[in-house]
């Protein structure tokens, strides 16, 4: 499972011109699955994102996490997180899990975030999506389960 964390001022996704989710402060989440995945890879990525402190401090550190600020979480699949680009110029998808697979495990990501206490907004599964948001920093952190 990949996941690029942006911290963000605001963010939102629409679908044929209706916004399907918005946040304000909080994390912009592109949630990347592999067929590889399983249940306990993406209860360790909600917990590690949940926890991760990358928002400031009063004394200007890095030492806040998502829960801390009590922000939001605007998550959006995104399967192209697993391009591979060696090879050609078109990337190859292989290794991005089948829908069915992503799709149930998409939803328990979301669905162990929210358990954490984060409210959690999101696009529509398979969509053609357009995302927008202020990334605040910026911060920008890959994560990767199985590194």
């Amino acid at each position: 499972m990949k996941v690029v964390v942006q911290r963000c001022k605001q963010a939102a996704v629409t679908i044929e011109g209706e916004i399907a989710g918005a946040i304000d402060q909080g994390l912009m989440l592109l949630v990347g699955i592999t067929h590889e995945d399983t249940e306990s890879d993406i209860v360790w990525m909600a917990d590690k994102i949940a926890g991760l402190r990358i928002f400031e401090d009063e004394s200007g550190k890095m030492n806040l996490s998502v829960l801390d600020l009590n922000g939001g979480i605007l998550s959006v699949s995104q399967f192209t997180l697993y391009g591979d680009c060696r090879k050609g110029r078109r990337p190859n998808f292989m290794a991005a899990a089948r829908p069915e697979q992503a799709e149930a495990l998409y939803d328990l990501f979301n669905m162990r975030l929210r358990e954490r206490g984060l409210s959690v907004a999101t696009g529509r599964f398979g969509a053609m999506m357009d995302v927008s948001l202020v990334n605040w920093g910026p911060v920008t952190i890959i994560i990767d389960s199985k590194s």
